[in-house]
């Protein structure tokens, strides 16, 4: 899987028909959580990608409908001083699901991998470990009956910057900008390399990833909610 080549400029097309295709997969989203929480299933859908790529918005649209009771949505950021005294998988551990739930995570474990090994937060000592102790601990989980998906929404630096620009201009949006996103944008070319060591290593049949094209919210939100469908199905 390469991250170059997909490309992220991908439309979803018309509109209406847009919305009617959104819908129906929301519905049938809804019936399968209901299905898995009746029989215990539990499933992990991970969302990574660049910085206002639509990460929380592909997140709502996906839970538009599912019954809150069976469900969890974890944002994650920096981990807090009691989370750093333990190994950094510990914090995720305690959140991943119980019998009938999806948990989602808005950001992971992947964090060690990606923002941790570019910004200097892991020494490279602890993020080169990070892929095999990434993989045991989502093998663990799958192999007691987690079913797994991993999204990373893919846009391209145009994209990331007019949305930026929209952020600053917008008084309801600009919380969501700070800093670190323009520390991370001056980074692109190391977070581009430490994106694809990610998917070549950690990209296995029992947890998949998906890099979906993102520059359209639209086209970003459906293939979100088909690939659910698939794994609740």
């Amino acid at each position: 899987m390469t991250l170059a080549a997909v490309d992220p400029s991908v439309s979803a097309g018309e509109h209406a028909k847009y919305e009617k295709t959104l819908k129906a997969l929301q519905e049938r989203v809804f019936e399968l959580q209901i299905q898995n929480y009746l029989a215990g299933r539990k499933a992990v859908i991970v969302f990574e990608g660049w910085d206002a790529s639509g990460k929380g918005g592909a997140i709502r649209r996906l839970t538009t409908l599912m019954d809150p009771r069976g469900y969890k949505v974890w944002p994650i950021s920096s981990p807090s001083e009691e989370e750093r005294r333990h190994h950094y998988l510990w914090r995720f551990w305690r959140k991943t699901p119980g019998a009938g739930e999806v948990c989602m995570f808005d950001r992971s474990w992947y964090g060690r991998v990606l923002v941790e090994r570019v910004e200097g937060f892991a020494k490279p000592a602890e993020w080169r470990r990070a892929y095999d102790e990434i993989n045991a601990f989502e093998h663990m989980l799958t192999a007691d009956g987690v079913r797994m998906v991993k999204f990373f929404i893919h846009i391209d630096k145009k994209t990331q910057l007019q949305r930026f620009r929209e952020r600053e201009a917008d008084p309801a949006k600009r919380y969501k900008l700070g800093p670190e996103d323009w520390r991370n944008r001056a980074k692109w070319k190391k977070y581009e390399a430490a994106i694809q060591e990610m998917l070549d290593r950690t990209h296995r049949p029992d947890a998949p990833w998906h890099v979906v094209p993102g520059n359209d919210k639209r086209y970003s939100r459906l293939e979100v909610l088909r690939r659910c469908v698939e794994l609740l199905s």
